[in-house]
C-alpha cells in the first residue's frame, strides 16, 4: 500500500485537487440565498372528548399547514410584494436535480392518467393565457420551490420559512407569507360564518312562522277552552318553538358578528429576523464532500492506472516477467541528468582522482556483480537499452571506470552508432575510431585513448553505411573480442538502443554477456521482455537488469 501511495500520490492529490477547484469556482459564482423564518402558534378549534382530542388536533394542524401551501396564499404573496416582476423569480431557471426530479414527476403523473384520458376524444381547449397571467403563474411556481412550512415537533407552532438571494427580500416574503396565512384564515371563517348565518336566517323565518302558527292555535283554544289537556299541550308547544326561536336569534347574532369581526386561529409570535449569514450553498460542507469525492475518485483512478500501467516501477516485475535474476536500480543523479557521461573522464588523461569520483547511487553493487564475473574470466559485456534515452551511454561509462579504479585493465568502446554520445563526450576530436580498427587492426594501439593507467578508450568513428557491430557480428574484420581479451580485463561496449537499431542482435552472440538497460517510469515491461527474449534467442546471455533514473525514495 505504501509502494502505491509513493508511486501514485500525484494521481489522488491532482484529482482531489480538481474536484476541490471545481467546488471552489462554484462556491465563488454561485449566487448566495439567505432564509429567513417566521413562527406562528395555531389555536385548535376541536370539540371532542379528551381520548380524541390529540388526534383532532393534530389533523387541524395538518388542514391549516395545507391552507398556508395553498396557491392562494402564495399568490397573494406574489400580489404584495409585486413578485412577478422581480427577475429572481420570473427568471428563474431550474438546476439539474429539479429537472430531474419535474421529469420523474411528469413521467408517474402520466402513467396514473393515462387510463382517465385514454377514453376521452374530445377536449375543451385552454383559454390562452396572457402574459400577466403567466408571469403571475411563473412566480407562484417559483415561490414555492423556494419556500418551506413545517411543524415544529409535536407544538401547535409551525415555521414559515422563505429564501430569496438578499436577506431583506427573504424576510418580507416570509412575514407576507405569514400575514396572508392569516387572512386566507379569517376570511374562510367570515365566509363559513356568512354562510351559517344565511342558514340560520332562513331556519329563522321557519321558526318565525311556526311559531306564529303556534300562538293562533293557542290564542283560539284560550277563547273557548273546552280541553285543559289540550289547553297545556298547546301551550307547551307554543312555549318550546319560542325558546327555539330565540336561541337560533342568538346564534344568528354571534354569526352576524363573526362575520363583522374575526378572529384568525393563528397568530404570529416571531417574526423573521435578517439572517446573519447565507444559508447556501454551504461552504464547509461543499468543500468537505467535494475533498472527499476527490479522493475516492483519486484513490480509484490511481488503482486503476496502477493496475493496467505496464511500465517498469520496480525489480521484481522483470525479475519475474524476464526471468533475469539480477536487476538493479540506479537512483538518479546530477551527474547523470546532465547528460555528460565522459565530463570525468574528459578532463585529463591520467588524473582520475578515485575519491573525488562521484557514483551514482546503486553503480557500486553493480560494479560488484561484473568484478565477481571477471574473477572467473576476462569478459566483454554489453550494454543496451531498450529505449533510446535510458541512460545507457552512461552506465557503460561508471562500468568502465570503477573496473578500472579497481586495478582492472578496461577498455570502453563506444559502438552506439546512433547517438555516439561517449565520444562526442570523450573524445570530440579524435582522427580514428572503431570504424578505423575494423579495417586495420594494427591502428588499435593509437585509436584507443588513454584516460588513466588502466582505462582507454575506444571511440566510434567515422560511420558510414554499416555500422560497426553488425561488422563485429561478421567475424571478417580486422579486430576480434579474443584478441582484444588477451589485453583488457574487462571490456564494455556501448551498443545503440534496441528500439532504434538492429545493432544489439547482431554483436550480442559475440559478447561474454548483455546488461539490459530500462527506464524507470517510462520503459514498458512488455518491451523489455521482448529484448531479452530476442537476446536469449540469438544466444546472449543476460547479466543482469538495470532500472535507470528511479527516485531516490524507490531505489531506497
Amino acid at each position: 500500500m505504501l509502494f502505491f501511495l509513493r508511486m501514485r500520490w500525484l494521481w489522488i492529490v491532482a484529482t482531489t485537487f480538481a474536484f476541490l477547484a471545481i467546488a471552489g469556482g462554484y462556491l465563488l459564482t454561485a449566487e448566495p440565498t439567505y432564509v429567513a423564518s417566521t413562527q406562528l402558534v395555531i389555536f385548535p378549534q376541536v370539540n371532542s372528548s379528551e381520548a380524541q382530542r390529540a388526534f383532532a388536533e393534530d389533523a387541524f394542524i395538518e388542514g391549516q399547514l395545507e391552507i398556508a401551501r395553498s396557491s392562494d396564499v402564495i399568490g397573494g404573496t406574489v400580489r404584495a410584494l409585486d413578485l412577478d416582476s422581480d427577475p429572481d423569480f420570473v427568471d428563474w431557471k431550474p438546476s439539474l436535480l429539479d429537472k430531474a426530479k419535474d421529469w420523474l414527476l411528469g413521467l408517474s403523473a402520466q402513467v396514473d392518467t393515462g387510463q382517465e384520458t385514454a377514453g376521452m376524444r374530445t377536449e375543451t381547449p385552454a383559454r390562452p393565457r396572457t402574459e400577466e397571467e403567466r408571469l403571475h403563474d411563473l412566480a407562484i411556481a417559483t415561490l414555492q420551490s423556494m419556500m418551506d412550512i413545517r411543524r415544529i415537533g409535536s407544538s401547535t407552532i409551525i415555521e414559515i420559512s422563505a429564501a430569496s438571494s438578499t436577506p431583506q427580500k427573504a424576510v418580507a416574503i416570509a412575514d407576507t407569507l405569514a400575514r396572508q396565512y392569516i387572512q386566507k384564515n379569517i376570511a374562510m371563517k367570515a365566509d363559513a360564518s356568512r354562510q351559517y348565518s344565511d342558514w340560520l336566517e332562513k331556519f329563522i323565518r321557519e321558526q318565525q312562522r311556526g311559531l306564529a302558527d303556534a300562538s293562533s292555535a293557542l290564542n283560539t283554544f284560550n277563547s273557548n277552552p273546552r280541553d285543559q289537556f289540550k289547553l297545556a299541550e298547546l301551550q307547551s308547544a307554543t312555549d318550546a318553538r319560542r325558546t327555539l326561536y330565540e336561541s337560533t336569534l342568538t346564534q344568528l347574532t354571534e354569526a352576524k358578528q363573526r362575520i363583522t369581526y374575526p378572529v384568525s386561529d393563528a397568530t404570529i409570535v416571531s417574526r423573521a429576523t435578517l439572517p446573519l449569514s447565507k444559508a447556501r450553498p454551504r461552504s464547509t460542507l461543499i468543500i468537505a464532500f467535494a475533498g472527499a469525492v476527490g479522493l475516492g475518485a483519486g484513490l480509484a483512478l490511481a488503482m486503476i492506472r496502477h493496475a493496467g500501467d505496464r511500465r517498469i516501477v520496480r525489480p521484481q516485475q522483470i525479475a519475474d516477467a524476464g526471468g533475469v535474476s539480477i536487476v538493479t536500480l540506479l537512483a538518479r543523479s546530477k551527474q547523470n541528468r546532465i547528460g555528460h557521461p565522459g565530463g570525468f573522464l574528459a578532463d585529463g588523461t591520467g588524473s582520475g582522482d578515485t575519491a573525488a569520483y562521484a557514483v551514482i547511487p546503486g553503480m557500486a553493487e553493480l560494479s560488484a556483480t561484473i568484478v565477481g564475473l571477471r574473477r572467473k574470466r576476462r569478459v566483454v559485456i554489453g550494454v543496451v537499452a531498450v529505449d533510446p534515452g535510458s541512460g545507457a551511454s552512461t552506465i557503460a561509462c561508471e562500468l568502465a571506470v570503477l573496473s578500472s579504479l579497481s586495478g582492472s585493465h578496461t577498455l570502453l568502446i563506444d559502438a552506439a552508432a546512433q547517438t555516439s554520445s561517449l565520444s562526442k563526450s570523450i573524445a570530440p576530436h579524435s582522427s580514428a575510431g572503431l570504424v578505423d580498427v575494423l579495417d586495420n587492426g594494427a591502428l588499435i594501439h593509437t585509436a584507443a585513448l588513454s584516460l588513466t593507467p588502466t582505462l582507454k578508450f575506444l571511440p566510434l568513428g567515422k560511420v558510414e553505411a554499416v555500422t560497426p557491430a553488425v561488422r563485429l557480428s561478421s567475424r571478417r574484420t580486422q579486430l576480434s573480442f579474443a584478441e582484444l581479451k588477451k589485453e583488457f580485463d574487462a571490456i564494455f561496449v556501448d551498443i545503440s538502443a534496441f528500439s532504434a537499431s538492429p545493432d544489439a542482435s547482431a554483436i550480442a552472440p559475440e559478447l561474454d554477456g548483455v546488461l539490459v538497460v530500462t527506464s524507470h517510469g517510462h520503459t514498458s515491461i512488455d518491451d523489455t521482455v521482448r529484448v531479452i527474449d530476442t537476446m536469449r534467442n540469438v544466444g546472449a546471455e543476460i547479466v543482469g537488469a538495470i532500472i535507470n533514473h528511479a527516485p531516490k525514495r524507490v531505489e531506497s
